[in-house]
């Protein structure tokens, strides 16, 4: 049964994400996304390294940006990983971050999900890149959206 995303993300819902992705970056110099697509016609992974891109998540210095790409009416799900985070964290540890947020998903817990996976991935780049003194956020927190989104104004 496919995902009506308007009735799931809700302003209250996003803030949470929003918050979860804030939280899940203190004490770390790594960057989280989260962008979100009705639909996605093409290969998850692929169009997830496009929205990466098109996102300028490459820019971070230390290159440890992570997105969470979903594609809700699909059922779509993939993280992707620049190259200073992909170096240290094995294929596994994405795979088990999905697998976590889809075993939510199942349970109608989609913001659950979401949240599961941005503290899974905020938690392993605390490992590997922990916080600076002069760390600034180079990306936003706000969840984006892609172009093929009709009610949503945000």
């Amino acid at each position: 049964m496919a995902i009506e995303p308007d009735d799931i993300l809700t302003d209250a819902a996003l803030k949470t994400i929003e918050e979860t992705i804030r939280q899940a970056e203190r004490g770390t110099s790594g960057e989280i996304r989260v962008h979100i697509d009705d639909v996605c016609a093409e290969n998850v992974l692929d169009h997830a390294a496009f929205v990466f891109s098109e996102l300028n998540m490459q820019r971070t210095e230390l290159r440890n940006g992570v997105l969470i790409y979903l594609s809700m009416e699909d059922q779509k799900v993939a993280i992707i990983g620049d190259t200073g985070i992909n170096q240290l964290v094995g294929a596994a540890f994405w795979t088990e971050s999905i697998e976590a947020m889809i075993n939510l998903f199942r349970q109608g817990k989609y913001i659950d999900g979401i949240c599961e996976g941005v503290n899974r991935v905020g938690n392993q780049i605390k490992t590997h890149f922990p916080y600076q003194k002069d760390d600034v956020n180079e990306l936003s927190n706000t969840v984006s959206f892609g172009k093929q989104k009709a009610k949503r104004t945000r």
